[in-house]
């Protein structure tokens, strides 16, 4: 607003530094120029610009976005059968090799289920109670139990198990401009960096929509995806669905920081008082002129 006031009357200071109060001319120019810093155009605060056009036909979405079982993950196994219930004794005899909890019931279409948790290994293996080791790194939930059904069924341990897995700590990290920076639980196995930042409020004001940076764990190593989040094309990076473990920080712009900060209010009311005095001093030198 200051910034504002100063450019619409930038004849009085130039009126006044052609009359060598050049000391209050500087100042008044300096402090326009650091307040113009501030001001951010709607375009880099509009998500998705070009969704109009690009989006006027549905668009076949390309990339994958079910997650994929990695070393650490804390995972759900849950074995149910229309077989004898005592089978399923098989797997509760050992749950204190490696599960964290254990849980057993009847369901009102006469099956039993057991649920167990477990956690991945660093070489990719999930050690199940009579099963043993099975591999189940990279693999989808779905994937993973498939593979552990039929390793029950080659053992001949369980004629018809159905197994389901489910990821328990699935998470992401969100630190940087955002409104609550947080850890943000999955709930689904399909989320989008858009979830992820509503769940943290969405991005503060003063934050750098084009160059948000997501860091993910890949094979042993640490990637780096910078997503923009102004541009339609967002929705194609390879980082658009996040991952379990996935830290997204959010970049300050730091010119939009000087406009919170004390400094930013003690300059916009000096601004204020050397604008009026400004406008005085002018008034004063052009009626000396006409004398």
């Amino acid at each position: 607003m200051v910034a504002i006031l100063i450019k619409h009357n930038s004849h009085i200071i130039m009126t006044i530094m052609k009359k060598k109060n050049l000391f209050i001319g500087f100042i008044l120019l300096g402090i326009a120029g650091v307040l113009n810093t501030s001001c951010v155009s709607q375009k880099k605060l509009v998500y998705f610009q070009g969704a109009e056009k690009v989006y006027a036909d549905a668009q076949k979405i390309t990339q994958q976005y079910e997650m994929r079982l990695k070393p650490a993950d804390q995972i759900t196994v849950k074995i149910t059968t229309t077989d004898n219930p005592e089978l399923l004794e098989l797997f509760a005899r050992d749950i204190t090799m490696g599960t964290t909890s254990a849980s057993q019931n009847y369901s009102q279409s006469g099956t039993l289920s057991n649920a167990y948790g477990f956690t991945v290994t660093n070489d990719g293996y999930v050690i199940l109670p009579a099963v043993g080791r099975v591999y189940v790194d990279n693999m989808t939930c779905e994937d993973a139990a498939r593979c552990i059904e039929n390793q029950i069924k080659d053992l001949k341990l369980i004629k018809d198990p159905r197994v389901t897995v489910r990821l328990q700590n699935a998470r992401v990290t969100v630190v940087g401009a955002v409104k609550t920076p947080k850890s943000v639980s999955l709930t689904s196995e399909r989320n989008t960096v858009i979830d992820v930042l509503a769940q943290c409020g969405d991005l503060d004001v003063t934050s750098l929509r084009r160059n948000v940076k997501l860091f993910r764990e890949v094979n042993g190593q640490r990637q780096m995806f910078v997503l923009d989040l102004t541009d339609v094309d967002v929705f194609n990076n390879p980082a658009f669905y996040v991952e379990q473990n996935d830290m997204i920080y959010v970049e300050p712009n730091r010119s939009l920081g000087v406009k919170s900060s004390a400094f930013y209010t003690f300059l916009s009311a000096g601004a204020s008082i050397l604008g009026l005095a400004s406008s005085i001093v002018a008034l004063v030198l052009s009626i000396k002129d006409s004398k």
